[in-house]
């Protein structure tokens, strides 16, 4: 799974890559560069969509199991712990709770050495593919 993403979705604008993804683990990453906010900083929100994309991603797999369900987030907290201005994040979501209908996920955001940029808990919901209308 060398550097896939999915068309035409945010991660894509976002330039967020995967590069590994099991139901237990899911790795990507995104480019600081036109992903930060006036200061040059790496936006916090950009660090939310990388957090949210990954974890989804792992419920999704499981989801995928059960009948077709699929995953939607329904909470998101992150602590923005060090700034970043230039170079690649890399988050790692691993899960800490898999039910049901819901999952909890955490995700680690670090930069290029190593340090913890941000933290991130992603609550998703396991739903019934036909609850959510497809695309008209």
């Amino acid at each position: 799974m060398d550097g896939m993403t999915v068309a035409g979705t945010l991660a894509e604008r976002m330039g967020i890559t995967i590069s590994e993804a099991s139901p237990h683990r899911v790795v990507g990453s995104m480019p600081v560069e036109g992903n930060t906010q006036p200061y040059g900083l790496l936006h916090g929100g950009a660090s939310c969509v990388l957090a949210e994309t990954l974890g989804s991603i792992g419920a999704a797999l499981h989801a995928a199991a059960r009948d077709g369900a699929i995953a939607v987030g329904i909470d998101i907290n992150a602590n923005h712990v060090r700034g970043v201005t230039k170079g690649t994040v890399t988050g790692t979501a691993r899960p800490i709770h898999v039910g049901r209908s819901t999952h909890v996920w955490e995700i680690r955001i670090e930069d290029e050495h190593q340090r913890l940029i941000c933290i991130a808990r992603l609550t998703v919901a396991i739903v019934p593919r036909q609850v959510i209308a497809p695309p008209a």
